[in-house]
């Protein structure tokens, strides 16, 4: 079966730094759900087995935010969710359980809506689980700036390991 996956190239919109260089990728379908929990141990497993670590289990900010010392990996364990990605006039994409989305270093992301029942589970590549929370401010902005460029590539994709995904469209 071949995984089915969108890239979104997100640009500088002045106030969210976001990456000019590397794309935020969406994953279709990325796991079969049979139930939320297995969907929940079925991303932990993929995750922590491709090298992704600082495993969490929630849900998604609503308002726009950005990591600018790690990259982040988004499961849909369960429910369905609206993100916008980029800052106000980004992208708004609809999650389903079973997809995921790779978010570079500096790229904004934000929950519009959620059906109930949303359980997202989280990861960072290795070495970059101490990740940072900034928001759209001037000041989040500029260390942002310096920081993003110093984020080192994953080794593996967090759903397909050595190859596809990230390893392809970030190298």
């Amino acid at each position: 079966m071949t995984l089915k996956t969108e890239t979104y190239l997100i640009r500088d919109d002045g106030t969210i730094p976001n990456n000019e260089r590397l794309p935020l990728v969406v994953y279709r379908s990325a796991i079969v759900v049979p139930s939320t929990e297995e969907a929940v141990q079925e991303f932990r497993r993929r995750f922590t087995g491709h090298g992704w670590g600082g495993l969490w289990v929630n849900g998604i900010y609503d308002f726009h935010h950005y990591h600018a010392r790690s990259h982040e990996i988004l499961g849909i364990a369960g429910g369905e969710a609206e993100v916008q990605f980029g800052g106000p006039s980004g992208p708004i994409l609809t999650l389903h359980p079973g997809d995921a989305v790779a978010i570079p270093a500096g790229v904004g992301h934000c929950r519009r809506s959620a059906a109930e029942g949303l359980v997202v589970v989280g990861a960072y590549p290795r070495g970059q689980e101490d990740w940072d929370l900034k928001r759209a401010t001037a000041a989040d902005r500029t260390q942002a700036l310096k920081e993003i460029p110093q984020v080192s590539l994953p080794p593996n994709d967090p759903i397909t390991g050595e190859v596809g995904g990230i390893v392809d469209y970030w190298r």
